[in-house]
């Protein structure tokens, strides 16, 4: 853990802590984007929560905070689920901006079931006050924070994950979903599920993720060990289950918009095979739409909420 010694930022209108340097060879406006790696400890005396949160993605721009959340919200366009939680967050800190770090930064319409977030506040009230008062002003925007409890001393809930878990729904028949509209991908034509999961276990173990990564990611290698990649059919319902330690931009979605031309007999496992070791996306299948994906789980080993 890499300890700074907080100051208080010059520019009078921010109103916050910042780190040294975070003022002047790198801006206020730049700050979050410090933070969010993560290094700090809370600023002396403010307070770290670890949430735990679920939210319908569809009428978000994704996780990630974004320049024109504030416009936008006025204009009655689309927000992030960020600026949601630390504009609700700030009523809570005294005026003071909170910034948020989470476990996986989902795109826009990806949903979650169980997000992990931090955030500093500078009162250390009770967790179920912090839970109870965040879902007060989070009102009326689809997040809910499940649980709330004080963070561990060096925990991060970007850095301290050892494993996410991502479930894919697609609804296989020939109606379109009503009660499942913006919850899942419907693929009118059969599915063979079972040649579907043949062809994940191509996937399983630490490869080269060059073909199913989006042309955006910024990640630094597409090395990644894949844990899980399960397809299983209950009904119409195909479910796809994949579990890592980190996944790349668009990862889970490339794969399972892959393994559906398996299942509709466009391709075999053995393409699938070829796709992986090519190590160029144009060689995959397509993206999957984000209506399926939701963040299940994150798995730490200092948890913080047992």
């Amino acid at each position: 853990m890499v300890h700074f010694a907080w100051t208080r930022c010059r520019n009078r209108a921010a109103r916050h802590w910042m780190p040294p340097r975070s003022c002047g060879a790198i801006s206020c406006r730049q700050a979050p984007g410090w933070m969010s790696m993560g290094f700090p400890d809370p600023q002396p005396g403010w307070t770290r929560y670890a949430l735990r949160i679920e939210y319908d993605g569809t009428p978000f721009i994704g996780w990630q905070r974004q320049g024109t959340d504030d416009s936008a919200t006025a204009q009655g366009r689309a927000v992030s689920v960020q600026w949601v939680l630390e504009q609700a967050a700030a009523r809570l800190a005294r005026g003071e901006a909170v910034s948020s770090i989470v476990a996986g930064r989902t795109d826009a319409g990806v949903h979650a079931q169980a997000q992990v977030a931090q955030i500093d506040l500078p009162t250390p009230f009770h967790p179920e006050r912090v839970r109870e008062a965040l879902n007060f002003h989070m009102k009326p925007y689809p997040v809910a924070v499940l649980e709330a409890a004080y963070a561990p001393d060096g925990w991060n809930a970007r850095f301290s994950a050892i494993g996410r878990s991502y479930r894919y729904l697609i609804l296989n028949r020939r109606a379109r979903p009503a009660l499942m509209e913006g919850r899942v991908w419907h693929v009118a034509q059969p599915l063979d599920a079972d040649a579907m999961d043949g062809a994940a276990k191509h996937l399983l173990g630490r490869h080269d993720f060059t073909s199913f990564r989006a042309a955006a990611c910024q990640a630094k290698s597409p090395l990644r060990t894949l844990d899980r990649l399960d397809v299983r059919r209950d009904g119409d319902l195909i479910t796809i289950i994949a579990e890592a330690r980190s996944f790349l931009h668009h990862q889970v979605r490339n794969m399972v918009g892959t393994l559906k031309l398996v299942g509709d007999g466009r391709w075999t496992a053995e393409h699938v095979a070829a796709a992986l070791a090519a190590r160029d996306r144009a060689k995959a299948g397509p993206t999957a739409p984000p209506d399926g994906l939701a963040l299940t789980g994150v798995i730490y080993e200092q948890d913080p909420f047992l």
